[in-house]
């Protein structure tokens, strides 16, 4: 069975945190390939490149933090931790020169895929977002290699490409987790409103999330049972499952063409200001 398939059921029921470990397997293999398409992306290039998506970073700062991040993650899933880390301190074996970066990147990679195989995804543990058990940290990251491999291409001036079932389930995790990310994000708590609704749409395959703000804070409305959501918006993004995901992280503005917008532009204005993640 391919992503695509595996991913289907879970699509076609976006809108709802993830209650599974169905698709942990995919993910636990997609870090991986990322992993390797970012290194690739990388090989024989100057890793003092700039990277504009992530300003004031390069290649090698890219690299650094992604798998940083990785091994941070793995540290958090080996102990299943149950309640939030006072630090963040984590063995990070970092090279003695810049050039090893990207083999370092991959034992990343490799110190995550030893920790999945000891861990039951369904593990109960701590997490800043809405699942709490293994699986979470997993999916974030990812969604988080994911990412940064993108970044590592745009700045090389490579065009990205994104499986758009995993670009349509990485939108889904953005908006599931994003009312969770105010300890990081403190922007977010701005994402206020007098019961206004934005709607996210996929145009390439099933996918359609409807955020509400309220005066109380912001959140992902549950998705209709019947599958038809008939709810009205007072805007909508629409785009491919790989171009909305895109646009949720600011790698695509809302003056894209591959972004199709309509409604209160200054409700989108407003999203757009205060969801950086």
């Amino acid at each position: 069975m391919d992503m695509g398939s595996e991913m289907s059921e879970h699509r076609r029921t976006a809108g709802h945190p993830r209650g599974a470990a169905a698709d942990a397997a995919v993910h636990r293999a997609a870090v991986m390939t990322e992993t390797d398409r970012l290194v690739s992306a990388v090989a024989g290039a100057d890793l003092a490149t700039p990277v504009p998506s992530c300003p004031g970073w390069t290649l090698v700062d890219l690299i650094r933090h992604t798998g940083s991040v990785q091994r941070m993650f793995s540290g958090l899933l080996a102990g299943l931790v149950q309640e939030r880390p006072r630090s963040r301190d984590t063995e990070l074996d970092l090279p003695t020169s810049d050039d090893g970066y990207p083999a370092w990147l991959t034992a990343s990679s490799r110190v995550a895929a030893g920790v999945f195989a000891d861990t039951d995804p369904d593990a109960s543990m701590w997490v800043w977002g809405a699942d709490p058990h293994a699986r979470f940290w997993i999916r974030r990251m990812l969604f988080e290699t994911l990412v940064h491999r993108v970044d590592a291409e745009l700045a090389l001036g490579v065009r990205p490409e994104i499986d758009a079932a995993l670009a349509a389930d990485g939108v889904d995790e953005f908006l599931v987790n994003l009312p969770f990310a105010a300890s990081f994000a403190p922007r977010t708590a701005e994402l206020r409103g007098q019961d206004t609704a934005i709607r996210f749409r996929c145009l390439d395959r099933a996918g359609d999330w409807l955020i509400r703000l309220r005066p109380d804070g912001f959140g992902l409305e549950p998705h209709p049972a019947d599958g038809q959501d008939t709810r009205p918006a007072d805007a909508t993004v629409q785009a491919s499952a790989a171009d909305l995901l895109l646009f949720l992280y600011g790698r695509l503005d809302l003056t894209a063409d591959a972004v199709e917008t309509s409604g209160d532009a200054a409700l989108l204005n407003h999203w757009v200001a205060n969801s950086v993640f």
